[in-house]
């Protein structure tokens, strides 16, 4: 609960990757959540009583589901994948056809509902640049917010530290993350880590937030930790910029 006696319903995707999986964590730990209720196409595997599942083998197609998506606050869509080795089409389907759909749905169902989307840094809002995933995801972020929702959020974080106690965790994030207090000195506008990605998701429902794209600086702004005092000893100024 937060200082207001606020608590919320919380739809999760993504809840078996690294992103999903951190957020799902930090929403589990956090008290304002009342529910969390995790929608992908094979199951968490783990208990607690605030969280819920629901299987759906085709996020196409949610017509045998739709009673169980109703009385919710939020969405938190963190489902995604690499766009290496992928034709457009195939990744389009993905990060542009799938998360409408879902939100359109959840948009008829809950029109209330604060949208929180997990885009890419450096995604290009334009849909007209040479990078392919970065003109996708713009195109995603920009569909997203004509769904009817009472406000959308699209998150682009970079580098992301994993959260102790997550199993769905890349190798090289693992490999990198050693080196995270170097990365956070030197380049703060870059990385981040889960927590303060899961914080940000949960306070855009509670405290809402002037921007709908949050770069790296906004999401630590929305999770309360932008310019922690670790920084503020830490950074040179040079640094502060980038």
């Amino acid at each position: 609960m937060d200082a207001n006696g606020t608590k919320i319903k919380v739809i999760l995707t993504g809840a078996t990757g690294m992103v999903g999986e951190g957020v799902l964590l930090e929403c589990l730990e956090h008290p304002a959540i009342e529910q969390v209720l995790v929608v992908g196409r094979k199951p968490y595997h783990a208990k607690h009583p605030r969280l819920r599942e629901c299987i759906v083998p085709d996020f196409l197609h949610l017509e045998r589901v739709t009673d169980q998506l109703t009385g919710y606050d939020a969405c938190f869509y963190c489902a995604g994948i690499s766009s290496s080795g992928m034709s457009e089409a195939e990744y389009t389907r993905i990060t542009y056809d799938i998360p409408l759909h879902f939100a359109q749905t959840l948009a008829g169902l809950n029109p209330q509902m604060i949208f929180s989307h997990v885009s890419g840094s450096h995604t290009d809002s334009s849909e007209k640049g040479r990078i392919m995933w970065a003109r996708v995801k713009g195109k995603a972020e920009n569909a997203l917010m004509g769904c009817g929702f009472e406000k959308v959020y699209n998150l682009r974080p970079g580098f992301m530290r994993p959260t102790d106690g997550q199993k769905n965790i890349k190798g090289y994030y693992s490999a990198i993350g050693r080196l995270y207090p170097v990365l956070r000195a030197l380049f703060p506008n870059h990385v981040s880590t889960m927590r303060e990605v899961g914080l940000a998701m949960i306070n855009s429902v509670l405290k809402g937030y002037p921007k709908s794209v949050l770069e790296i600086r906004d999401i630590k702004a929305l999770a309360g930790t932008w310019p922690s005092s670790e920084d503020a000893h830490r950074l040179p100024e040079s640094a502060s910029t980038l």
